[in-house]
């Protein structure tokens, strides 16, 4: 049995600037990839990158989306970033309030669907 695929999805990635993580924010919105973008900064990010031990600050951010434009959405992002190699995760969403998922699903619906 093949589970389906979520309703909703939390999908984050993390930029280096405030104005780029604006950017993705804005135009994931604009596009209805995403009823709502949050973005937490700054963060701070340790990781290892060509073998190397890196810190740096960055800006996280959060979209609050449909799990039918999940491949939209990581197109976009993985365009639009300017990242080698961006952090694109989606989180499913197991619950919430039924007015919230509304309005998420009603943002996101593709324009033709309007």
């Amino acid at each position: 049995m093949t589970a389906s695929p979520p309703a909703w999805l939390t999908v984050l990635t993390t930029t280096d600037s405030e104005e780029k993580a604006h950017e993705l924010a804005q135009g994931a919105v604009e596009a209805r990839l995403a009823a709502c973008a949050q973005i937490s900064a700054p963060v701070t990010s340790v990781y290892r990158w060509q073998n190397a031990i890196e810190s740096s600050e960055e800006w996280q951010v959060l979209f609050k989306t449909a799990g039918e434009r999940y491949e939209e959405l990581e197109t976009y992002l993985l365009a639009a970033h300017d990242y080698e190699n961006p952090e694109v995760i989606a989180v499913p969403v197991i619950r919430g309030s039924a007015r919230y998922l509304g309005w998420v699903t009603a943002e996101t619906a593709p324009a033709a669907a309007l």
